[in-house]
């Protein structure tokens, strides 16, 4: 099992033709993911070769969708056109819009995240990595030839630190790995996450990332103690980080005492999760963790 993600999911790459677009989709065709067209307003009608894999590009997902029976998109596109290109994925009521841009303002976020949701969209992202379920798919940015399919559910704020907990732990494996992105508002959120694990049969432990700013992790917490059931490992970026500044993602701000990582570290804590100090030690205490049942 998997969550978001399974080997018959079909996936339009929005933003497909150019550079970025065109360099993942060649990543994720690479890993096996069912990628079956693009989409570019300007060059529908086209079918461009990828590898040897002819995909057609189409004017709108909506097209997209008719001609191929898609149910996932990942978007690619310059901020400027981000609002435009996730409208026009949840107009079609594509059940899953994976939203790799970054630098996307946010006020266009809020009103394209309110607007999917209306319209049964999930959105993941933006400026994330998106996620990818080893052996099955790999909907977005992240290496695949770092884990295996295995026990391990990870969900987190960075992209950098999804890459190195997948790394140390790539010797047990994960059912799916999610980069949620690191903004200030994100349409899938850790607790989302944390409700598709616990329901997901083969996912055993998860690993919760964070970092610095907002009350995401705080809130967490919460959930895990109502509701959570399976043993959960946190790390917390920015023990070292300096109060009152920005610190890598627009959301990782920190005011006074609030949204610090020692906060999260406790909220977490008390709630039974069980917290590294580094990536490396958290990994151990994954490991230590499952060999304890």
């Amino acid at each position: 099992m998997a969550i978001h993600l399974t080997t018959e999911s079909r996936i339009l790459v929005q933003g497909m033709t150019g550079a970025e677009g065109m360099k993942h989709t060649r990543r994720m065709l690479a890993a096996g993911t069912n990628v079956v067209g693009g989409v570019n307003p300007r060059k529908a009608g086209r079918t461009v070769d990828v590898d040897g894999h002819p995909l057609p590009v189409f004017g709108s997902v909506a097209d997209g969708m008719r001609a191929t029976g898609a149910d996932v998109s990942v978007v690619f596109v310059p901020p400027a056109f981000a609002k435009a290109a996730v409208t026009g994925a949840a107009d079609a009521r594509i059940p899953l819009a994976v939203v790799i841009t970054e630098g996307i303002p946010v006020h266009d976020t809020v009103a394209f995240t309110a607007y999917a949701r209306q319209r049964g969209t999930r959105i993941i992202g933006p400026n994330c990595p998106g996620l990818i379920s080893p052996g099955r798919s790999n909907a977005g940015i992240i290496p695949a030839d770092i884990a295996k399919p295995g026990r391990i559910g990870l969900v987190s704020k960075s992209g950098t630190l999804t890459y190195q907990l997948m790394y140390e732990l790539r010797d047990t494996g994960f059912s799916t790995c999610v980069g949620i992105g690191g903004d200030p508002v994100v349409g899938t959120s850790h607790i989302d996450c944390l409700a598709a694990f616990q329901d997901d049969p083969d996912t055993e432990l998860i690993v919760l990332i964070g970092e610095i700013g907002g009350d995401a992790e705080e809130r967490a917490a919460a959930y895990v103690r109502d509701h959570v059931t399976k043993p959960v490992v946190g790390y917390i970026a920015g023990f070292t980080a300096p109060e009152g500044r920005t610190m890598g993602h627009a959301g990782a701000i920190v005011s006074g005492s609030t949204g610090t990582a020692r906060a999260k570290q406790e909220a977490l804590e008390a709630a039974g999760v069980r917290v590294g100090r580094t990536p490396t030690e958290t990994a151990r205490a994954v490991l230590e963790t499952l060999r304890q049942g």
